[in-house]
């Protein structure tokens, strides 16, 4: 198999980086591996859950990219990997993990992929998504509730103290690193269309 293809997916949280990860997926299907970066947090399962509450989950050094560039060097090596799965309700890495296989494309998606240089300089396209900020305040609070059992004032309450100025200080200074820049996420159909058409030409 020749070198996979791979695609870094940023932009802020709520942004819609998934929709556009989903909508490549429904065109090449079995063609593509997604690296979400949310699944590589690092494991503070021994600290008491107080502890890991506290803890700012939106700056860099709460990943742990040395695992993630291990695995996307495995990936383009034709290598199988074993992706770890996080729990956002206990902030701890469980021992179950989800195998990936290498394919023609490779998505690493996350707010934080393009503030790392090394995560930087394995990806072929970089794209990223910018969503005014109101829209992304509020897909983040009902993914936090329907999906990690948050309550509203716990979700609002992070965003203001962590979400927000990590964002500030780190997600969106990285877009100058994207190659495209995709206004208001899924909603923006024709930039998605000639972002799934062009990557559909790469691996044909």
């Amino acid at each position: 198999m020749r070198t996979p293809f791979v695609i870094g997916i940023s932009g802020g949280t709520g942004s819609g980086k998934s929709t556009i990860t989903n909508a490549i997926r429904s065109e090449v299907k079995d063609k593509i591996t997604t690296i979400p970066q949310d699944s590589y947090y690092k494991n503070f399962g021994h600290l008491p859950l107080e502890e890991r509450e506290k803890i700012n989950f939106d700056h860099p050094n709460t990943l742990d990219n040395e695992l993630l560039i291990e695995h996307i060097h495995k990936l383009k090596e034709g290598k199988q990997i074993q992706m770890p799965v996080y729990d956002f309700k206990t902030h701890t890495r469980i021992e179950e993990t989800i195998t990936k296989n290498p394919t023609k494309l490779i998505i690493i998606e996350g707010i934080l992929i393009f503030e790392n240089i090394e995560l930087r300089n394995l990806m072929d396209i970089k794209i990223f998504v910018d969503t005014n900020a109101d829209i992304r305040i509020l897909r983040r609070i009902q993914r936090d509730i329907s999906e990690r059992g948050r309550d509203f004032q716990s979700v609002v309450d992070q965003y203001l103290s962590t979400v927000r100025p990590m964002h500030i200080e780190f997600v969106e200074p990285s877009k100058k690193y994207a190659h495209v820049i995709i206004p208001e996420g899924g909603q923006n159909k024709i930039g998605i269309d000639m972002i799934v058409s062009k990557i559909k030409h790469i691996i044909d």
